[in-house]
């Protein structure tokens, strides 16, 4: 099973078999959402969120309950008064995001940032879980 579980959208569920089959189906059709990509190291997982022309004071990352929650909240923008917009293609909506981790993630070590932008996390595993050789015995 999967450290990482998405709750916003079925994109996991090629990837991860473990998933019921309506998982992700919860949020209507043309829900705002970011893009995400997920890699996985032997010491860590990188999550990676399409986000830009954001202000990264506009981000809100929580973990609660083995939920992390990802979002993003649009700010009302006042209109300046000496001129006049004709056009505005630029839109910046709100989303939320949400991945189930399990105990194998320190979250008191998970770490973002904003750059170029894309939001990046950090989510350490535990010493524990950490890839290491294991050596087999033959009896």
């Amino acid at each position: 099973m999967s450290i990482l579980k998405q709750h916003s959208s079925s994109v996991f569920d090629e990837l991860f078999n473990a998933f019921p089959a309506n998982f992700g189906n919860s949020l209507p059709a043309g829900y705002p959402t970011a893009s995400v990509n997920i890699h996985e190291t032997a010491d860590a997982f990188h999550l990676e969120l399409n986000a830009p022309g954001r202000q990264k004071e506009d981000f809100s990352i929580q973990v609660d309950k083995g939920l992390l929650t990802i979002g993003y909240e649009k700010k009302a923008q006042t209109e300046e008064t000496n001129y006049k917009t004709i056009r505005k293609e630029f839109t910046y909506k709100s989303f939320k995001r949400s991945f189930s981790i399990d105990d194998q993630i320190n979250t008191d070590g998970i770490q973002a940032r904003y750059e170029n932008g894309v939001l990046k996390l950090l989510l350490p595993k535990k010493e524990e879980v950490k890839n290491a050789p294991k050596q087999i015995s033959i009896n």
